[in-house]
């Protein structure tokens, strides 16, 4: 596919003006307030979708955009249609609570169910990545006087010997330990938040899988930027992803089944034939 490149710039720039909301918060006392489903919310998730919801209604006036922090006020889209965008205006919210800093800002726009452009913010570590995929992935060092300074990225071919794994920090459980027991793993890498797609995306790993819940908003602008390097994510039975999912879906409105993340597409092809096509027994 091919993006206006000022569309791009403004997802960008929304982006990195919500990170920097996040980050005055960040540095000062903050309250932690529990929503609905026991996850947890901060000043600064509202404050950046605020930001964000309000740039894409510049930038994609019209688009229906299904943000985390509406959806879980019961403000959802009532129709979605072939284009959309999802945001999760702090992706890591127990990893900012924590000050670990490996939370993350993503912007994805999404196209015939499936992310096309995405938009990832690290704020602490003062890094971005943008994918665009059929176009290629970058990412980008935020410099003190806000400009960004790009490097091309791209996914690495995996290991012979065995591959190194992405592990969520926060959400990594017994299920995931008998997966990787069934694979030739030669390092084990613990990020959070949606860093584990981005990383996969520069290389620095080759295969993440998530067996517990997640939302379409924690994972399509990761998953653009993954695609645009090269990367795959699929479900276990080897098919995409599918984004816009509705209410009667089996895992409900916006919620994803277990997946799999890769660099090397023939790490895919490799994990598949291991684990048969299917995920391990619970």
């Amino acid at each position: 596919m091919s993006t206006d490149s000022a569309l791009v710039t403004a997802l960008t720039d929304a982006a990195l003006e919500a990170g920097a909301a996040i980050l005055a918060v960040y540095g000062c006392d903050f309250a932690v307030i529990a929503k609905a489903d026991r996850s947890p919310v901060t000043d600064a998730d509202v404050a950046a979708e605020a930001i964000i919801v309000a740039a894409l209604g510049r930038c994609l006036t019209g688009v229906p955009v299904v943000a985390e922090e509406a959806c879980a006020a019961g403000h959802a889209p009532g129709s979605l249609g072939r284009r959309f965008v999802l945001v999760d205006p702090l992706d890591g919210t127990r990893e900012f609570v924590s000050r670990n800093g490996e939370f993350t800002v993503n912007i994805a726009l999404v196209e015939d169910g499936r992310p096309v452009v995405g938009v990832v913010l690290a704020p602490v570590l003062g890094l971005i990545w943008v994918g665009e995929v059929g176009v290629g992935a970058r990412r980008g060092r935020v410099e003190a006087d806000g400009g960004v300074a790009w490097t091309p990225i791209a996914v690495t071919a995996a290991p012979v010997e065995g591959f190194r794994v992405m592990a969520s920090r926060s959400h990594a459980g017994a299920e995931t330990e008998a997966l990787l027991a069934r694979l030739p793993v030669v390092a084990r890498v613990a990020v959070g938040s949606s860093l584990k797609f981005c990383r996969l995306a520069e290389g620095a790993a080759d295969f993440y899988p998530r067996l517990g819940r997640t939302m379409e908003w924690d994972t399509a602008a990761g998953e653009a930027v993954l695609r645009a390097a090269g990367g795959t994510v699929v479900r276990f039975d080897g098919t995409p992803l599918v984004y816009g999912k509705t209410a009667d879906a089996p895992d409900g409105a916006f919620a994803n089944p277990a997946f799999l993340a890769f660099g090397d597409p023939a790490c895919e092809r490799a994990v598949l034939a291991r684990l048969g096509g299917r995920a391990p027994a619970k």
